[in-house]
Parts: C-alpha cells; sequence; structure tokens
C-alpha cells in the first residue's frame, strides 16, 4: 500500500472549498480503493484465513481486520467523506456519482471481506458514506434547476453572444443524460426516495431536466430585456436560440426534449434574425433610393443621400464592431444576408450617380467607400476573437434563405423599413 502514495488521502474539505481543486486525486482515490478491495484486502484476508483457520473464524477475522485498519481502509472512507463535504455544485455532482459508482462496484467485495464482527466500524463507516453520497448527490441534482434560476439575475454578455451558463448548462446535462451517469443517477435516486418511504417516480430525471432548461430558457427571456438596445436584444436571443438548436439536435438532451421543442428554438432564430436585420441593416436601403432622380438639377441631392448613408452606415458599424455571433456558420451567413441587401443597393446607386457624387473640391467627402471595402468591412464583422464555438455553415443555409426571403419582401413593401 505504501508505493500507492496515499498522502493525499490527508486531505480535508470544507463546506466553501470546490471539489475541482481536487478533482485529480478524487480519480486517484477510485482507482486505490478498487486495487486495495479486490487485490490487497482480498489477498490479506485469504492469508488470514490461511494461517489461523485451525483457530476459528473470530480470530483470522480480527486479525484481518486489524492488518485492514493498519493498511488504511479508515483513510479512505474518511477522504470519501471529505468529498461530501464540499461546496455544492455541478462538478461535485458528477464526482459523488463516481464515488458512488465505485462503492457499487466493489459493494459486494466489501460484504465478503468486511462482513464479519470483527469488522463492524468498517461496516457503519461505509454505510454512512454512502448515505452521504446519495444524499449529496440528490440534493445537488433536485436543486440545480433553482440555482440556474438565480443566475437570471446576473448580466448577460454585452457583445450579444451565448452566455456561458447556457453553454455549460447544456453540456453539463447531456453529461448526466449519457448511459454510464444517467443509469448512476437515476439508481441514486431511486435509494434515496426509497430511504424516504417514497414511490420511485420512475420519471424524475427527465422532469428535473425539463426543469433545469425551462430555467435557463427563463434565463434569456430575463437577460434579454435587460439591453437597452432592442437591437442587440434581437441579436442575443438568435445567438442563443441557434446555440440550442444547431448543439442540442442529436444529442442525449435534444431528443429527451424532443423534436417539437427544438424546432420552436430553431424558428425563433428566424424570426429574431429577422427584427435585428430590419432594425439595423434594413434601414440602409432606403437612404439610396433613387426617387426623385428624374428632377435632379445639381448634384447636391446625391450626395445628401450619400451623406446620409455614410452616417448610418458608421453608425451601426462602429456600434456593432464589438457583437459576437458565436457560431462561425451563422456569422457567415447573417454577413451574407447583410452584403446582399447593403452591397447591390449601394453598387446601383454609385454606378448611376457617381460622376455627380464626385464633382466639386472634396470627393472623397461622400464617396467615402468602394463596393469592395464596403463587402468586405460587413463581412469581416461579428467575429469572435476567441474562435468559439466554430461550425460548419451548412445547416445555417435553409434558415438563412428563409430570413433573406421575409427581409426582401418587407423591403419591397415598405422601402423605409423600420
Amino acid at each position: 500500500m505504501q508505493a500507492l502514495d496515499l498522502d493525499y488521502l490527508e486531505i480535508s474539505l470544507s463546506e466553501f472549498d470546490r471539489v475541482q481543486s481536487i478533482e485529480d486525486h478524487i480519480d486517484q482515490w477510485e482507482n486505490h480503493l478498487e486495487f486495495a478491495v479486490m487485490h490487497v484486502f482480498d489477498i490479506e484476508q485469504r492469508l488470514c484465513s490461511s494461517v489461523f483457520h485451525k483457530v476459528g473464524s473470530d480470530v483470522w477475522m480480527s486479525c484481518f481486520a486489524k492488518i485492514a485498519v493498519q493498511s488504511g481502509i479508515h483513510n479512505f472512507i474518511k477522504f470519501g467523506n471529505s468529498i461530501t463535504k464540499g461546496k455544492k455544485d455541478a462538478i461535485k455532482l458528477l464526482k459523488l456519482l463516481d464515488i458512488f459508482a465505485v462503492l457499487n462496484k466493489l459493494r459486494l467485495h466489501f460484504n465478503y471481506l468486511f462482513g464479519g464482527k470483527a469488522c463492524v466500524e468498517i461496516q457503519d463507516q461505509t454505510r454512512d458514506l454512502i448515505k452521504k453520497v446519495v444524499h449529496g448527490a440528490c440534493e445537488i441534482f433536485l436543486e440545480l434547476s433553482y440555482q440556474v434560476e438565480l443566475q437570471g439575475q446576473s448580466t448577460p454578455p454585452s457583445d450579444g453572444s451565448v452566455p456561458r451558463l447556457l453553454n455549460f448548462v447544456t453540456d453539463f446535462c447531456n453529461q448526466l443524460l449519457e448511459d454510464d451517469y444517467r443509469l448512476i443517477l437515476i439508481q441514486v435516486l431511486q435509494i434515496h426516495q426509497i430511504w424516504n418511504y417514497q414511490n420511485f417516480d420512475s420519471e424524475i430525471l427527465s422532469k428535473e431536466v425539463y426543469k433545469i432548461m425551462s430555467a435557463i430558457e427563463l434565463n434569456l427571456e430575463t437577460w434579454s430585456k435587460t439591453y437597452k438596445d432592442s437591437t442587440l436584444s434581437c441579436f442575443f436571443m438568435m445567438n442563443a436560440n441557434w446555440y440550442i438548436f444547431k448543439n442540442l439536435k442529436g444529442t442525449n438532451l435534444g431528443d429527451m426534449m424532443g423534436d417539437s421543442w427544438l424546432r420552436h428554438h430553431e424558428q425563433a432564430v428566424e424570426y429574431y434574425a429577422t427584427i435585428y436585420v430590419r432594425q439595423s441593416w434594413g434601414k440602409l436601403p432606403a437612404l439610396l433610393s433613387e426617387e426623385g432622380s428624374l428632377v435632379f438639377s445639381s448634384n447636391d441631392l446625391v450626395k445628401k443621400r450619400l451623406k446620409s448613408f455614410n452616417e448610418a452606415f458608421d453608425e451601426i458599424y462602429k456600434k456593432q464592431s464589438n457583437w459576437v455571433v458565436s457560431d462561425r456558420g451563422l456569422r457567415v451567413k447573417i454577413c451574407e444576408l447583410v452584403v446582399q441587401i447593403v452591397v447591390p443597393v449601394y453598387e446601383r446607386f454609385m454606378r448611376s450617380y457617381m460622376p455627380w457624387a464626385e464633382q466639386g473640391t472634396s470627393p472623397t467627402k461622400y464617396v467615402k467607400y468602394t463596393v469592395e471595402s464596403l463587402e468586405s468591412m460587413i463581412g469581416s464583422m461579428l467575429q469572435s476573437k476567441l474562435g468559439k464555438y466554430d461550425s460548419s455553415t451548412t445547416k445555417c443555409r435553409h434558415l438563412i434563405g428563409k430570413i433573406k426571403n421575409v427581409v426582401t419582401d418587407h423591403f419591397s413593401s415598405s422601402p423605409a423599413a423600420a
């Protein structure tokens, strides 16, 4: 046992310490406990039985119990108890489930090795550890939706990107729903309900996951209302709903929530993206309207419209220069959509009225952008500096096509889109 380097078993956690600080040691504990039970203690018990079998079972079991204590079985149990005292959070839930899985795997071996009267103290300590693990895991899991709901009081990302909480919660729920954790969690919940004299609810896992996702959806709505800029609010909701749809489709969590739930978020992306484009970039084409061109008597009207366009474009570009579309595929398609809305109108206007706009002593005052520079500026927007949530653009094409149709129809019926 000395060769295993078990000094970490002396580590103690308080209710204010996070289990992440000793996560590697927990993994060590699981491996070392299994090795000790399956190999060291098993051999020691057989050796004691072989040497003292003529004296009687009480004698050799008492001898084995002393050897087990001297070898550190109490320290293994003490370390497990320390983990149950750590600060309650989602990561701790996973580690408690890992601990339960190991103890459950070794249950028959524990009963065989430590089932005698001489090992009563070990039996009691082990049962107490299992109770703490089960209670702690259920307490954290059943409070998750409430803890997520509390995060609604925090501030959403200033750049309108996907909030970290959404990323964490969906990843965490998917991890819980993987076969390994799902089966263990269901077993733990069942034991907890039996201990509390409750009938086991076979749907308790799915019900709690629904509550967690409802809480995160409520947070998104709450956060969206904290933005002073309604365009940024729609931009944020477009990002968040696309993240939910794209990242959960085909996953355990997505399958549990259902196709209609996923379609709802896909439709929400279309809705918020349409409003976002209309309220910002959708205003620009009307500024280059050719209405009244037949009565141009000078270049003043051309310059006036170019000036208005330049000022509006600069204002939108500056305001949105720090906004981020978290998903690369969605960003590319949104930028392409904006280019299709703005650049052709600008190109037609410049082709028709460039000579008039360049008349005078300061032509660059009004002809501020070439078609190429305008397209390049739009295409470089909304990028994440960290490059998170990168993906292909294929999933966005159908969606962006819908948005383009809606926005185009709106322009044709109302040039001065609001």
